[in-house]
């Protein structure tokens, strides 16, 4: 995955970090398509509990283009 989102499965927990601060987290194609394989990994993984979703500075998530998963 891409320095822009950011995974780690710790005790149970899966986060996920959007890690665009500069574009205000933002998504592009990209983004959405490694956001889409955290969450395959996640469902396919029986030591995932929860999954949490973050983003990194001042705003969590400013949107992004439409694009098909």
């Amino acid at each position: 995955m891409a320095d822009e989102l950011l995974f780690t499965k710790e005790n149970k927990i899966a986060t996920i970090t959007l890690n665009r601060p500069e574009k205000l987290n933002a998504f592009h194609d990209g983004m959405l398509a490694d956001w889409a394989a955290a969450l395959r990994e996640c469902q396919a993984d029986d030591g995932v509990n929860v999954v949490v979703l973050t983003g990194n500075g001042r705003v969590f998530c400013a949107g992004g283009g439409c694009v098909g998963l």
